[in-house]
């Protein structure tokens, strides 16, 4: 007999065996997420289709010098052969750009008279004043003499009013006289 209880047992159980595989295992509890809103609102908002890309460029500025007086060596001085000068200009940066050492002053035309061609434009913010100053030597002979100069950017583009120097070179001139 014991076979035949084996067998019952097996009729009663093959059911609850099968019954139990066909019952889905249930998933694991997860807890619910929940997002805290920002605690203070953006100002930028989240790019969308309609909000472009693309990064402003901003606007180039202007540059200009604008030529205010002689400082000193008036136009027409005389002045003695073979002397050093210090000629200065006042001048306005009338632009829009501020003057940095990328800004230079390059000569133009006349005579170079011992000055270096090209020489660092004063450093200036738009709309102040500076004065510029250069070096020279006065020729050995007498005669009237010209040296003319321009601003130029950081890219050696000329910009605003030339300035310049013109005396008279007087062998006959007393130092006292000198300007």
């Amino acid at each position: 007999m014991p076979f035949f209880n084996c067998l019952v047992l097996l009729f009663f159980l093959l059911p609850v065996a099968a019954c139990q595989s066909a019952t889905p295992t249930p998933a694991p509890f997860k807890a619910p997420t929940v997002a805290a809103p920002p605690a203070t609102p953006t100002s930028t908002p989240a790019p969308t289709s309609a909000t472009p890309l693309t990064t402003p460029t901003a606007k180039p500025c202007t540059n200009n010098l604008t030529y205010i007086e002689d400082v000193n060596i008036p136009d027409g001085s005389e002045v003695l052969p073979g002397v050093p000068l210090i000629k200065q200009w006042k001048v306005k940066n009338s632009g829009d750009c501020n003057w940095n050492d990328q800004y230079h002053l390059k000569f133009m035309d006349g005579m170079e008279m011992g000055a270096e061609p090209e020489q660092a434009l004063y450093p200036a913010r738009s709309g102040s004043e500076a004065i510029i100053t250069l070096r020279f030597t006065s020729p050995p002979e007498a005669g009237t003499y010209f040296s003319s100069w321009q601003a130029h950017d950081p890219s050696g583009i000329p910009f605003g009013d030339p300035i310049y120097i013109e005396f008279v070179v007087n062998p006959e001139l007393t130092p006292t006289s000198q300007p």
